[in-house]
């Protein structure tokens, strides 16, 4: 560590914020696709009809016992060969984060729903207000209270998980610096710089959710 040279991160910054740049966007878009979609499988686990609830929960316990790796590899190599036409990294990674997070949105919103009391629902009922009505306007403001330091922590975790996309060629964060270091004989520098990168985003978010957590628990 003696010759340990911060000018190598300083000369380098523009590929890694261009890295940085693709991991957010990756994180942004994959944080909206799969809380819409487990928004939706939600909706059909807490479903009265059990063939829909058996196929909801089915596709969560799937995607939740699998690697994240493994789907990210599945959508880059494996199902090309099934259309025919390659499928851009970027574009594979997105759709495996979303099908894969998706499962856990999933379970944290239908958690979020279920820890409303059912006596609630049947009072809103009971006033003549729609089904619709009382979800909106009863039972969807607690749940979300409730949810959110979950949902935090969760993207936060997605977050992290940004930097496998090296396996399908994809330039983030974490393979810029790889990159960086590789090409100047510095991985030490670049390597230390990413972790810190990295602990300072994600500890200031898990400090976020604490103030949360501290602030809905009045």
């Amino acid at each position: 560590m003696s010759g340990f040279d911060l000018g190598v991160i300083i000369r380098s910054l523009p590929l890694l914020l261009e890295g940085m740049g693709v991991s957010l966007l990756l994180t942004v878009l994959a944080i909206a696709g799969g809380l819409s979609l487990g928004a939706v499988l939600a909706v059909l686990r807490l479903s009265r009809l059990r063939a829909v609830r058996t196929f909801a929960a089915t596709y969560v316990v799937l995607f939740r016992s699998l690697p994240l790796l493994l789907l990210i590899f599945w959508f880059y190599f494996l199902i090309p060969l099934f259309l025919g036409h390659p499928i851009a990294g970027f574009d594979a990674a997105l759709i495996a984060f979303v099908l894969f997070e998706a499962a856990f949105f999933c379970e944290i919103i239908r958690s979020g729903i279920q820890s409303v009391r059912q006596g609630q629902i049947m009072a809103g009922l009971a006033t003549g207000l729609p089904y619709g009505a009382v979800m909106r306007a009863i039972v969807l403001p607690q749940a979300f209270r409730n949810m959110v330091p979950v949902l935090l922590l969760q993207c936060i975790n997605l977050f992290k998980s940004t930097s496998l996309v090296y396996v399908v060629g994809v330039r983030d964060f974490l393979t810029a610096a790889e990159i960086v270091g590789t090409r100047d004989h510095q991985l030490t520098e670049l390597y230390v710089f990413a972790a810190l990168v990295y602990f300072t985003l994600c500890f200031g978010g898990a400090r976020l959710v604490k103030r949360l957590e501290r602030r809905y628990a009045l």
